[in-house]
């Protein structure tokens, strides 16, 4: 059994920052990658970095610039730092893994439950 578990939201002024952190942890093999999701109120679920072991990173258009996505593979640890940040930002966050677990070996997706995030003045 993974878990992935999410912290580091809250309420922050427009302009502000905040960093993200989610942990993997359980019967892990290795993980291929980690990155963060987020939903706001009424709208779907979207990508907004991805971070491989080997350090290539995406973002969304919306973010770059302004958010940075890292970790740390020893600790199993993915990070996501948010500066600039603006109403639009306002979103529960989601981590996910691509991981393959130490029971099957097989690359499955892993989700945590989410923190949130409210920009507001």
């Amino acid at each position: 059994q993974v878990q992935l578990v999410e912290s580091g939201g809250g309420l922050v002024q427009p302009g502000g920052s905040l960093r993200l952190s989610c942990a993997a942890s359980g019967s892990i093999y290795s993980i291929i990658a980690m990155g963060w999701y987020r939903q706001a109120p009424g709208k779907q679920r979207d990508l907004v970095a991805t971070i491989t072991t080997g350090a290539n990173t995406n973002y969304a258009d919306s973010v770059k610039g302004r958010f940075t996505v890292s970790r740390d593979n020893a600790k199993n640890t993915v990070y996501l730092q948010m500066n600039s940040l603006k109403p639009e930002d306002t979103a529960v966050y989601y981590c996910k893994g691509q991981i393959r677990d130490g029971d099957t070996r097989l690359p499955q997706d892993y989700w945590g439950k989410g923190t949130l995030v409210t920009v507001s003045s």
